[in-house]
């Protein structure tokens, strides 16, 4: 390593130091100055000090972690559009063309899993009863 490089390399260590030196210091500090208490309630899974009245372990449908994966994908989507609108003039007709065919893809998909019935979101007792009276 050059002379010209090592001191180009300095400042980044620098900086490196002085952020672990703040963060080692603010973390002891408020081990230092931090209130102590030995509640029960406080090391509960909710932390807030107050005594659970039931099981804490709650059970989450399935179906939030789809709607996350659907939000995922669909923000790629506009992540995708952006950076087409911004080169949009160098990519002319077949840019647009592209474009095109990726938002047909994702609309197709989006019917798909709108027919399937990822996005419904209630209960099947619920939608047998509504599909009853239909």
């Amino acid at each position: 390593m050059s002379l010209m490089q090592s001191t180009e390399f300095w400042p980044f260590v620098l900086y490196a130091g002085i952020v672990l030196a703040l963060v080692a210091g603010i973390l002891g500090l408020s081990y230092i100055l931090g209130q102590r208490h030995g509640e029960k309630a406080t090391g509960e899974p909710f932390e807030s000090g107050i005594v659970p009245v039931d099981f804490a372990r709650l059970r989450f449908s399935a179906k939030f972690y789809l709607v996350a994966v659907l939000f995922v994908i669909f923000d790629m989507e506009a992540v995708f559009i952006f950076a087409w609108a911004v080169a949009f003039r160098e990519t002319g007709w077949i840019g647009y063309g592209g474009a095109l065919t990726f938002i047909a893809i994702l609309v197709v998909a989006l019917i798909y899993e709108w027919r399937v019935g990822a996005l419904d979101w209630q209960p099947q007792e619920r939608k047998r009863q509504t599909s009853r009276q239909l």
